[in-house]
């Protein structure tokens, strides 16, 4: 037997312990035991940091719920109610379908406020600390770049996808907030 190295291994399973024999040696192992990643660390310390964590998703999830602020304001600017229309990047695509539609009057006034009513309710329910509040947004905002696919706004596109993902942070932001804490 040259070169060859036996060994005599034998598992003996229990409830949740596993018995391993190697040779003469024995290694305890249970299979629900976690490594110690944050060893070295008192309980203090490790609070401290928990509740840095949990500071810092709150922080990122205000962040994220600003963002339905400025898309009011964008969707304000590109709407057309006041003198400056800027419809180039900040088009919305339900305004665009009324539009082209010939619907100049009362509805579309009543929808384009309605948008930005929406949107700026949205984003003080985010502020709050509500997901439902983003999940809207996100809904809102992917009906609309649905709107937008056939009338070839590229750039109205991107912006809305940026606004999707900002708000799709904003709520996982809030998820794993809710998942720490519970």
């Amino acid at each position: 037997m040259c070169g060859r190295v036996l060994f005599n291994i034998r598992l003996y399973s229990g409830k949740s312990k596993f018995l391993v024999y190697i040779g003469a040696h024995s290694v305890r192992y249970n299979p629900m035991q976690t490594l110690n990643v944050d060893a070295g660390r008192t309980e203090n310390e490790y609070r401290a940091a928990e509740e840095q964590r949990r500071g810092d998703l709150r922080d990122e999830s205000e962040g994220d719920a600003n963002y339905f602020f400025w898309a009011a304001g964008l969707a304000a600017v590109g709407s057309g109610l006041f003198p400056v229309r800027l419809n180039i990047l900040v088009s919305i695509g339900a305004f665009d379908v009324l539009r082209l539609n010939g619907l100049f009057g009362k509805v579309y006034v009543l929808v384009v406020c309605a948008w930005l009513i929406a949107l700026v309710a949205l984003g003080f329910a985010a502020r709050r600390g509500l997901r439902w509040a983003f999940v809207a947004g996100l809904i809102m905002y992917g009906m609309d770049m649905v709107i937008l696919i056939p009338t070839f706004s590229f750039g109205a596109f991107g912006v809305h996808a940026f606004f999707v993902f900002r708000w799709f942070q904003g709520q996982k932001a809030l998820q794993d907030l809710h998942q720490t804490a519970g």
